[in-house]
């Protein structure tokens, strides 16, 4: 679907819908007119608004990462059409950064968030120049002090050139995401970079690798792809079709080397070695898209014309007839030097993707509200006039009738809730496997670390015994869950999700790569001993674990050593696993959700069919409808809690960062000053951190229940409140009906006359929606993505 089909197709629903609302308000202002209730109306009339609003508010995520010096920046400027985001030798990224679509003529403006606020605050208002100077002193403030205040995220307000004519994409976004290398030049705690990159592969509607053309075989490369697509090779088959690759600054070619199509099929190799399966890659020069785009605005600097000059007009030179080289003018070479950049051709091919998938889900999912209101306003027509052709006293046992049925369909629903309830420990149990396992895994991988770093630094040592943890008091859950005890029969297809998905974690994806043995050796090249090494001497009581150092700072170095490689270690491995319970939910959430959408629609539909065949009329069913569903909501509400944790408890330590993530497992080594020598025992240490890690497993299992607990009862209740509706709609008109039947008999031809053109009326709306939806389904997608 073109982008000008999904404006067209955008166009005509908010037409329609504004229509019917339209439509809606001169049957209430009639009714009111002639002394009518109009409550049954208005659950129709907030179905639609809603819809219309899901359609001007829906947000679409562009996500681009690459590695330094990849020119990230320049191809964002370029798409945006404005030179707003610095370049530097060093990383620019520091932490995510939204670039928000507004519309011309709105003033940009740069903000900065933090942790703890909801409110972003302003740093810098007006033109591309003035925000890009404040936001490059902002960030390189935040790298040189290390982050004191705990900034989250930034956001542009810009208008995106790209998009600028696309009213139906105006909540257009490209999110800057720091690359894996970007993370290891950060000063701070930097394991919420690669939770912005996770995030950005569970959630946005593009993903966009920019890779640098002069060096797309460095190491940068393996960095970038090493932490967040290693072992994700199913989130990458699901997600093939929204995966872009930019092989950025070809314009660097010279004569010498290899032709730009030959290495694209070289890095399709590389990339394909990395697990991406027919790989879509594109060149572009950023730098001459930006340049040509800025001319053609007027809004290039003279500096920016002397650069395209220097480094792109003479592609364009022309000879006269006695062979003079004629060089254009720069306006006149810009608008086909944008086209050759390749920029042009990307912007499609990102427009395209969003509009035949997200795009596409969004429009059928608001064509489908606004038709089950429309049919809702069609069922309720077809009941006044059927209503007006039985008697009176027919009309009355039907109504009471319905009553029964109704408080009959409320039982069930009651039943209903019930099953949920039983069905809604799948999950609790799933997660709480899943934190388990990760807690078992990690605390063996500190120990084997520990092992590791004594059997190296004892070069005279005996070998080393595994280190026994004393007991301590965290309560633990069993690995082993009776499923069948516990849910019975209900939900066997979700408990077989839960065992192959939250089972399967840590043989997919968690697994340490870093070393506490090369941290330590960094800083202590010599020999860490557990006996005085000027003697020679293992004494009787030796002890592989305490380690001896002469002098107490190199004490306090050793410690501060094995702080640093244990926090960020371990909330790595934390990330992964919740990255992966996060994806697992989502699964088993849409699964529970569509069991309790089938079974209320079961009961929907027994209430449909006895209104048909109770007033003799064709009624529509009444559709139950669920949103596509994500688990984003506890990575949020777990970001929260800690959030308060940390705020609440002034004695834990904190340690500077840009985006938030967990770190409570910073555990402070014990020391014993001697009179000639300094010792850290790491068994000690080891007990420590692995009771720190029981500590924050238990609290967010219980975090993650209470989430749970709560997105699940929303589930619930979404589909309850719509059969409610459905319920409520029909007794308000019947409790209508009658009341008019026994005030107004004698209008009963003015009356139904009335009613029949009110339904031809709507019959063209209807009409007008059915032709939307054949329109939708051949435009639809193959496959779509979220």
């Amino acid at each position: 679907m073109s982008s000008e089909k999904f404006q067209a197709a955008h166009d005509s629903i908010c037409h329609t819908g504004t229509k019917l609302l339209k439509y809606l308000e001169e049957i209430r202002q009639s009714r009111l007119r002639e002394g009518d209730d109009t409550k049954s109306l208005q659950s129709i009339t907030d179905d639609i608004n809603k819809a219309l609003s899901a359609l001007k508010e829906q947000k679409y995520q562009v996500a681009v990462i690459a590695a330094m010096k990849a020119g990230k920046s320049t191809f964002l400027n370029a798409v945006i059409g404005a030179d707003v985001l610095a370049s530097e030798s060093a990383a620019c990224t520091i932490c995510r950064t939204d670039v928000r679509h507004i519309p011309d003529g709105q003033v940009p403006r740069l903000l900065e968030y933090r942790e703890g606020q909801r409110r972003g605050f302003v740093i810098a208002e007006g033109d591309a120049g003035e925000i890009q100077q404040k936001f490059l002193l902002r960030t390189r403030e935040i790298r040189e002090k290390g982050n004191p205040d705990n900034t989250t995220r930034f956001e542009i307000e810009h208008p995106i050139e790209a998009i600028s004519a696309l009213s139906s994409l105006s909540g257009f976004t490209l999110v800057d995401t720091p690359g894996p290398n970007e993370w290891e030049s950060a000063k701070f705690n930097t394991v919420a970079l690669k939770q912005t990159a996770l995030e950005a592969l569970r959630t946005c509607n593009a993903i966009l690798f920019v890779l640098n053309y002069a060096s797309y075989k460095d190491n940068a490369i393996s960095d970038l792809f090493k932490d967040v697509i290693e072992n994700r090779k199913e989130i990458l088959a699901e997600n093939t079709g929204k995966i872009y690759f930019i092989l950025n600054k070809v314009d660097q070619k010279t004569e010498q080397d290899k032709d730009i199509a030959d290495v694209i099929d070289d890095l399709k190799r590389e990339l394909t070695n990395f697990g991406f399966s027919n790989p879509i890659i594109y060149p572009a020069s950023s730098r001459q898209g930006l340049l040509a785009k800025l001319i053609q605005q007027g809004n290039a600097t003279e500096n920016q014309i002397k650069d395209f000059k220097k480094f792109f007009s003479a592609r364009y030179a022309t000879e006269d007839e006695e062979g003079n080289q004629i060089i254009p003018a720069p306006r006149k070479i810009a608008p086909q030097a944008l086209i050759d950049s390749g920029i042009i051709t990307i912007e499609q091919t990102v427009i395209q993707t969003i509009t035949q998938n997200s795009g596409w889900n969004l429009l059928s999912d608001v064509v489908a509200k606004i038709e089950k209101a429309g049919k809702g306003i069609e069922d309720t027509l077809n009941t006044q006039i059927s209503g007006w052709q039985m008697g009176i006293e027919a009309l009355k046992q039907k109504v009471e009738e319905y009553r029964k049925r109704s408080d009959y369909a409320k039982n069930k629903v009651e039943a209903v809730k019930k099953s949920v309830d039983e069905q809604k420990q799948i999950l609790i149990i799933g997660f709480s496997q899943g934190i388990n396992k990760f807690a078992e895994f990690t605390k063996k991988e500190i120990q084997d670390q520990i092992d590791e770093l004594v059997e190296s630094k004892s070069a005279k040592s005996p070998k080393p015994k595994k280190v026994k943890v004393n007991p301590h008091p965290v309560k633990q859950i069993e690995n082993e869950v009776d499923w069948g005890g516990i849910v019975g029969e209900i939900g066997g297809g979700l408990i077989d999700l839960v065992s192959k998905g939250f089972g399967n974690i840590f043989r997919r994806g968690v697994r340490a790569t870093a070393s506490l043995l090369k941290a330590v050796s960094t800083y202590f090249p010599e020999n860490l001993n557990s006996y005085d090494s000027d003697t020679s001497e293992v004494p009787e009581n030796y002890d592989p674990y305490i380690i001896r150092v002469k002098t107490k700072e190199e004490a306090q170095k050793l410690g501060s050593t094995i702080n640093k490689f244990c926090g960020p270690h371990i909330q790595s491995l934390w990330l992964d696993t919740q990255d992966t319970l996060l994806r697992e939910g989502t699964e088993i959430r849409g699964k529970l959700a569509i069991k309790i959408k089938t079974d209320i629609q079961q009961i929907s539909d027994e209430l449909s069919n006895y209104l048909g065949d109770a007033l003799q009329v064709e009624l529509n069913i009444n559709p139950i409808q669920f949103p596509s569903f994500e688990f984003s909501g506890i990575d949020a509400k777990i970001k929260q809690q800690q959030g308060v944790f940390k705020r609440t408890k002034k004695e834990e330590k904190r340690n500077s960062r840009c985006c938030d993530s967990d770190e409570v497992y910073y555990v402070d080594v014990e020391y014993e000053d001697k009179r000639e020598f300094y010792e850290v025992d790491l068994h000690e240490t080891a007990r420590l951190i692995k009771l720190t890690i029981d500590e924050q497993v238990l609290r967010n299992r219980e975090l993650l229940q209470r989430v749970i607990e709560k997105q699940v009862a929303e589930d619930f209740r979404n589909a309850e409140q719509q059969i409610n509706d459905y319920i409520k709609r029909f007794q308000d008109e019947f409790d209508r009906l009658l009341k008019e039947r026994e005030t107004k008999e004698a209008e009963s031809d003015r009356i139904r006359e009335k009613l029949e053109i009110q339904k031809a009326q709507l019959n063209q709306y209807l009409h007008e929606l059915t032709t939307i939806k054949a329109s939708l389904h051949s435009w639809k997608p193959t496959q779509t993505i979220k």
